[in-house]
């Protein structure tokens, strides 16, 4: 793990929560509208994990994150910015099956109508992301600003955040188990369609 890092990935704040519970070990991605004609990459192998409220609606979750999606909108609008979660990714893989995603549900928070719209956007497709995620034991505060703002993946904090007492959110075992069956519901993927990093 990195010392310290300034590159975030901005989430849906539910996601982020269900990554932080160990809910879920997967963030599935395809791109937002500034990610350019190449559409999203993994630019960085490790991460903030940035939480936002921007499109994440009831209705494009599984309805067992629906009480993780209260609990956030209770708590309202927070002045600044709070990161507490950090990502290493462990693997990559750019999933081009759609019946490789539908093996993958009940592995994160999406629903299958999300899924769908995001798979067949632009070009039939999305990354899958098996990350492993760590947290502090206090939330480092920033102070929020329009260089965040905007539809895209990736943002550079103003100064790097040090990773010094970070914990996992899950233990050894428990991950590498995740991991393996991830990898084990995507094997029927055919090889030419799969990457991994």
């Amino acid at each position: 793990m990195q010392t310290e890092t300034h590159f975030a990935f901005k989430e849906w704040a539910v996601v982020c929560a269900a990554l932080g519970a160990g809910r879920q070990t997967l963030i599935l991605r395809k791109g937002g509208i500034h990610e350019g004609r190449e559409g999203f990459r993994v630019e960085h192998h490790e991460f903030w994990l940035f939480p936002t409220g921007f499109h994440q609606q009831r209705d494009e979750i599984i309805s067992e994150a629906w009480p993780l999606l209260d609990e956030i909108q209770s708590r309202g609008k927070p002045p600044g910015i709070s990161l507490d979660l950090y990502a290493v990714v462990e693997d990559v893989h750019h999933v081009l099956d759609r019946a490789a995603l539908a093996r993958l549900s009940g592995r994160h928070v999406w629903s299958e109508a999300t899924v769908e719209q995001r798979f067949n956007y632009r070009t039939p497709g999305l990354f899958a992301l098996v990350v492993r995620v760590f947290r502090r034991s206090a939330p480092l505060e920033i102070v929020d600003s329009p260089h965040f703002a905007g539809c895209k993946s990736w943002v550079d904090l103003p100064s790097p955040l040090p990773t010094t007492g970070l914990q996992p959110v899950l233990d050894d075992a428990t991950f590498d188990r995740h991991r393996r069956e991830i990898q084990q519901l995507l094997a029927g993927t055919p090889a030419h369609e799969r990457t991994e990093s």
